[in-house]
């Protein structure tokens, strides 16, 4: 069976590229706030947060499918488990997304000056390999949703920042929580989908070691704190408030996910929550740029 091009594109997961657009928009725009906005790296630093979330999906396609965990999977069908491309080619699609993402990461590092951002984006790739690259994947113990906060939350927000800005500020701290939040959002939710097939499977993510109930409880606060986040950065930014715009759809989607939707319908929750996480960014981001 030939890989087309549109394999390949579902197979990156396009839905899950908000959060690389997020945290960079809300980085941007506060270096932009303290007067410090430079395009050109925020579109370097766009292209290593798009490139590393491209290699970490192609990534998992690859670890799952030889492990054989997306046997039986609910969701979308993968590129390996489906028989659609060959381990080794996926593997190598996501190398060269590695690639790709460590050249941007280079020249945004020798232009900004900020060396450190070397050493970060040295363990932003070993992170997103070894979620599930490994024999022992920290993906499979349920540590997916902290990573994610953590790369795609905190340091791709603050990353992007520092970049253009040479420093962070406490509310683009706050801020990146919430964007983060959100990151977090997406994975879970997906994770409440697959949770019986991944607890066959042996794949305790978090999903399945909270427990059904739990877990959608904590999908409901990842969903609405982010609101909460935004209302603190509002004290020094006060047009960040423009994100309460979506206080209704998230409170709606929290609901949904609480009075126990499964299965494929949860798909229709991810797409809203990829929806609303890229809001959410957005929204901030041009709050933050008012300000």
């Amino acid at each position: 069976m030939a890989t087309t091009i549109g394999d390949w594109v579902a197979g990156a997961r396009p839905r899950t590229l908000p959060t690389a657009v997020a945290p960079v928009a809300v980085g941007t725009a506060s270096a932009g706030a303290l007067g410090s906005c430079r395009p050109g790296y925020a579109l370097l630093a766009l292209g290593v947060a798009l490139s590393l979330q491209v290699a970490v999906n192609y990534a998992n396609d690859y670890s799952d499918g030889v492990r054989g965990t997306d046997a039986n999977r609910i969701g979308p069908e993968r590129l390996v488990a489906s028989g659609k491309a060959r381990p080794s080619t996926v593997r190598m699609a996501a190398m060269l997304a590695f690639l790709v993402g460590s050249l941007f990461g280079v020249a945004l590092t020798v232009c900004s000056g900020q060396w450190a951002l070397l050493a970060i984006g040295a363990v932003a790739i070993l992170a997103a390999w070894t979620y599930t690259g490994t024999s022992r994947p920290y993906g499979y113990g349920g540590w997916g949703e902290p990573s994610v906060f953590v790369f795609f939350g905190l340091v791709a927000t603050l990353g992007t920042m520092i970049s253009q800005a040479g420093t962070i500020t406490w509310w683009a701290i706050v801020a990146s929580v919430g964007v983060g939040l959100h990151a977090v959002a997406m994975l879970l939710v997906n994770n409440l989908r697959d949770r019986e097939s991944d607890l066959l499977a042996g794949k305790r993510t978090l999903a399945v070691r909270l427990g059904d109930r739990l877990a959608r409880h904590f999908f409901a606060a990842c969903i609405t704190l982010p609101l909460v986040a935004s209302s603190v950065v509002a004290f020094a930014q006060p047009w960040a408030l423009l994100t309460l715009l979506l206080l209704l759809p998230s409170v709606l989607t929290a609901l949904t996910v609480v009075a126990g939707l499964r299965g494929r319908a949860l798909a229709v929750v991810f797409a809203s929550e990829s929806a609303l996480g890229l809001l959410y960014g957005m929204l901030l981001a041009i709050g933050i740029a008012i300000g």
